[in-house]
């Protein structure tokens, strides 16, 4: 062989070799979805999530945050973390119920009596049964993080009984049940991104929308929409969840150290959830928002019967699960 082609060869080897051995001792960064600000509590839970996984694997594992969905909306990512193109985030169930009807039925109005309750059955077999629906659309889920109870708040007057939502537009997430929820309340439902809405409320394209305190809080809605009734119609569980495909490719004590990750950042999250809670409504209250009780919700649940029955209608083989949440809290 002549010299200067040996020579060059070996060159081209070894230079190959230091590539291979840099980028094999670099973890690949798995990228995280979050719609989020930073400081705020599900950030939180990611962000403790990312560091025991970095910290468990020693670096072979590494995982990083994107908040403020700089990575794309909240149904795109859905999308992208089923396929592959992000690796894990986390998402509220009810945009999730588009893809696994088993999701959906956390959506059902007033189907949790508490916060308390509905970690009590995310944690329990009910939880587990979602969780099977989600793995079946691509999406594994590791933990359930708390996003609080929603109610209803608009820029119009308080709202005390369903016939006060009469007229009234309210933003909703791209879910076909809480459309007819609001519709069923009398209301005008108006499915929206959540990017949307603080625009839309102050031009009065919207009269108002249904969140829990942290988001009413965080997305400055509240500067918009001075009335916030607390209806809690929705306590909806968020999903901790990556792409299934690349769970499976882990091995065993990969899995191991990302399920130990999971459940430590659920406690960390839930914890930080209860105190942010308190603080936002603290703060809206300060800031001049009138915030009105509702004794007795009655009226409002009997309003969901139709939403129930055309859900079950729709999907008769989720009637066990939906009766199994509802007995698990008897």
């Amino acid at each position: 062989m002549n010299k200067f082609i040996k020579t060059t060869t070996l060159t081209i080897a070894a230079a190959a070799v230091s590539v291979a051995l840099a980028s094999g001792a670099q973890a690949k960064e798995w990228r995280g979805w979050n719609i989020h600000p930073p400081e705020y509590p599900v950030s939180t839970g990611m962000e403790e999530f990312a560091k025991l996984i970095n910290e468990k694997s020693g670096g072979d594992l590494e995982a990083k945050v994107y908040h403020g969905g700089v990575l794309g909306d909240q149904p795109d990512a859905i999308q992208q973390v089923r396929l592959g193109g992000l690796d894990w985030a986390v998402f509220n169930l009810g945009p999730l119920g588009e893809v696994a009807p088993e999701a959906n039925v956390v959506s059902l109005p007033f189907i949790f009596k508490s916060v308390d309750a509905m970690h009590d059955v995310m944690d329990g077999p009910a939880g587990q049964q979602i969780a099977d629906g989600l793995i079946e659309a691509g999406l594994q889920p590791l933990g359930w993080y708390d996003s609080g109870a929603r109610s209803f708040y608009n820029s119009k007057r308080p709202i005390n009984t369903p016939a006060d939502l009469d007229g009234l537009k309210f933003r909703v997430m791209s879910n076909d049940l809480y459309v007819q929820m609001v519709d069923a309340l009398g209301g005008n439902a108006t499915p929206m991104a959540y990017s949307s809405v603080y625009q839309s409320l102050k031009t009065g394209v919207i009269d108002g929308a249904e969140n829990n305190y942290p988001s009413y809080d965080s997305s400055g809605h509240f500067e918009a929409a001075k009335y916030y009734s607390v209806t809690q119609h929705l306590i909806l569980p968020e999903c901790l969840c990556m792409n299934k495909a690349l769970y499976d490719s882990l091995s065993d004590e990969e899995k191991k150290i990302v399920h130990e990750a999971a459940e430590a950042s659920v406690t960390v999250q839930r914890a930080a959830w209860a105190d942010r809670a308190e603080q936002s409504k603290e703060k809206v209250i300060a800031a001049g928002i009138e915030v009105n009780e509702i004794a007795d919700k009655q009226a409002f649940q009997d309003a969901m019967q139709p939403v129930y029955d055309n859900f079950l209608k729709a999907n008769p083989d989720l009637a066990d699960l939906v009766k199994a949440i509802q007995d698990a809290q008897k």
